[in-house]
């Protein structure tokens, strides 16, 4: 089984920085795409930002220059450095990891979610 487990979320004031960290542990052979998505109340939920296996990124407009995604392979590790927060950040974000397993191949798996409020 392939667990996935997130933190650094919280509240924070407009302009301010978190850092979200959503690691992988159990039966894990290769990890291809990260991704980090968010869900804001009412609405659908959104693809913020992405690695590929090769390092590259890409992002969503709404927070280009603002997110840097990143990854730590040897720690099955994905990051989403944000800063310049702003109100309409808020949401519950989530990672979702695609994992090759033995017993499931390709698969993908979300963590469980992390809140982030951006309010003065």
């Amino acid at each position: 089984q392939v667990q996935l487990v997130e933190s650094g979320g919280g509240l924070v004031q407009p302009g301010g920085s978190l850092r979200l960290s959503c690691a992988a542990s159990g039966s894990i052979f290769a990890i291809n795409v990260m991704n980090w998505y968010r869900q804001a109340p009412g609405k659908q939920r959104e693809l913020v930002a992405g690695v590929t296996s090769g390092g590259s990124t890409d992002y969503a407009d709404s927070v280009k220059g603002r997110f840097t995604i990143s990854r730590d392979n040897a720690e099955n590790t994905v990051y989403l450095q944000m800063n310049s927060l702003r109100p309409e950040d808020t949401a519950v974000y989530y990672c979702k990891l695609r994992v090759y397993s033995a017993t499931y191949g390709w698969r993908d798996y979300w963590g469980q979610g992390t809140q982030v409020t951006v309010s003065s």
